[in-house]
């Protein structure tokens, strides 16, 4: 009934929210004045570059789109580039095409963008508080310096007058998620701290110019309390946030992954990110194999990942599952297609990456058949990806926690754990998408008349069979409310817990 309850709200904020090229405010603000204004001839020749270059090398464009869609899409941005376009305008113009797109992959990166579009647009003051959607409504989960001491599960009704929920209509059509799964899309929008850039942070202040100020009226309701309050908010500078966010890195595992123990036998391994290749000098691979060795020598009977918050990065999954596995085991349940074989030369001086042989694929890349490569560079066998069993195996119990953030290296990993039935998925929906999604490589396009990037990712995995359009769902839900936020509860936790004590008791009966 959760999930039904949700995916109607999600429904009725789309019918109600507004279109995606949504009125801007009247009076420009100070910030918006000193942007620069790019001219539509500029435009408009970007346009074609972006619509030749993902024509010869997105191989998503019509997983969720017709030919018609994709065309109007295009129409759409010419239409609005007919006149000059501030900065802003334009960075929202190319997230809302993006976003049409349905690939969680392919949107303007707030990482890959120039210094200057990043100055310019993207580190505004932010809102001093994490918070989760639940339900359509703006859940606190931390305050991190407002002034007003807001307890967890604070409900916030609105923001300067904007109730929030229209807030979060008028930020979905900017929301990347694969197909259809709108609980990524929901999940996109929130703010849990995760980066230095938040869809949030990026796209609130444009859509709402007036909020980037020293402070924000919100009318919220406290958890426990009948009656609706107002205060000011001292919104966060953008250094000041990020230096937050920033704590001391553990050497040992500057990914922030801990392990503990919430009771014997019991090891609970949180994840908060995959994404080591920012650490070219960690081997988090001998982090894994030591961390499954000492499982093994404490006789660990349960282990507990928690990927919650994760999107994903490196292959960290194929390393655990290595240490889960009696046997070679078969991972690869999708074809990988691209759409070329190597980059047409006059498509490159838009384009970068950090792996030359992302232009030309060779002979790796077998084909054509239906205008798409099999790509074969990462397969082990012809069966695909075989991961390969690692000393010392684990052969307790494993649990893996889920969610929306869960749409990339973190959703192939468990749909693996699920399909292999090497773990028990226990929390909310995931992100990404049974169909497949795309990604494992991408081009950076930067768009010369603008300076602004979009991702291209190249590797599109298409699922063998027919499968849903959505993410995956639990085996054991969990899901959080704003009740269970305000008391501390971690409710996936909680549902493990239970299950591995029922679990010993029908033992000792």
């Amino acid at each position: 009934m959760r999930l039904f309850c949700t995916a109607i709200v999600f429904l009725l904020l789309i019918a109600t929210g507004p279109p995606a090229w949504a009125a801007e405010d009247a009076q420009l603000q100070p910030w918006q004045e000193r942007l620069p204004t790019i001219a539509s001839a500029a435009l408009l020749r970007d346009v074609d570059v972006l619509e030749t270059s993902y024509a010869a090398l997105h191989p998503g464009l019509h997983r969720y789109l017709s030919d018609a869609e994709l065309a109007d899409a295009y129409a759409d941005l010419r239409r609005r580039f007919a006149s000059p376009q501030r900065l802003d305008q334009t960075y929202l113009a190319y997230s809302a095409f993006a976003a049409k797109i349905r690939c969680g992959h392919t949107y303007a990166n707030f990482y890959n963008q120039g210094k200057a579009v990043q100055q310019a647009l993207l580190q505004h003051p932010r809102l001093p508080l994490l918070f989760r959607w639940i339900d359509g409504e703006m859940v606190v989960t931390r305050d991190l310096g407002s002034g007003a001491a807001l307890p967890p599960g604070t409900r916030i009704l609105a923001l300067d007058g904007v109730p929030t929920h229209d807030i979060l209509a008028r930020l979905l059509p900017y929301a990347r998620a694969d197909g259809h799964n709108d609980f990524k899309r929901i999940a996109d929008m929130q703010r849990i701290g995760s980066g230095r850039y938040e869809a949030f942070d990026v796209f609130y202040p444009l859509l709402y110019p007036h909020a980037v100020a020293p402070s924000l009226r919100v009318r919220y309701q406290a958890p426990g309390d009948a009656r609706t309050r107002s205060v000011k908010l001292r919104m966060m500078a953008f250094a000041d946030a990020d230096a937050a966010r920033d704590r001391k890195a553990d050497p040992a595992s500057p990914l922030g992954w801990t392990l503990e123990r919430p009771r014997p036998g019991v090891a609970l391994l949180r994840m908060p990110s995959w994404v080591a290749y920012q650490h070219p000098e960690w081997d988090w691979q001998a982090y894994v194999d030591g961390l499954f060795r000492n499982l093994v020598d404490d006789q660990t009977t349960d282990l507990l990942i928690d990927l919650r918050g994760n999107e994903g990065g490196t292959g960290v999954g194929e390393s655990l599952i290595a240490h889960l596995i009696e046997a070679p085991t078969a991972v690869s349940i999708a074809t990988r297609s691209v759409r070329y074989r190597r980059v047409p030369d006059a498509l490159r001086p838009a384009l970068s990456t950090w792996d030359d042989s992302f232009y030309d694929w060779g002979d790796a890349a077998i084909g054509p058949v239906d205008g798409f490569y099999r790509l074969t560079k990462y397969d082990d066998t012809e069966a695909g990806v075989v991961i390969a069993p690692k000393a010392p195996r684990f052969g307790g119990r494993v649990w893996v926690m889920i969610g929306p953030d869960n749409s990339s290296a973190t959703f192939e990993f468990a749909e693996t754990v699920q399909q292999q039935r090497l773990g028990i998925l226990v929390g909310e929906p995931t992100g990404g998408n049974q169909r497949g999604i795309n990604g494992g490589a991408f081009l950076f396009m930067t768009l010369p008349g603008s300076g602004i990037e979009l991702d291209v990712p190249l590797i599109a995995q298409f699922a063998e069979k027919q499968a849903p359009d959505a993410g995956l769902l639990p085996d054991v839900p969990a899901p959080e409310s704003a009740s269970s936020i305000a008391v501390g509860r971690d409710v996936a936790l909680e549902a493990i817990l239970v299950r591995i004590e029922q679990a010993e008791l029908f033992q000792r009966n």
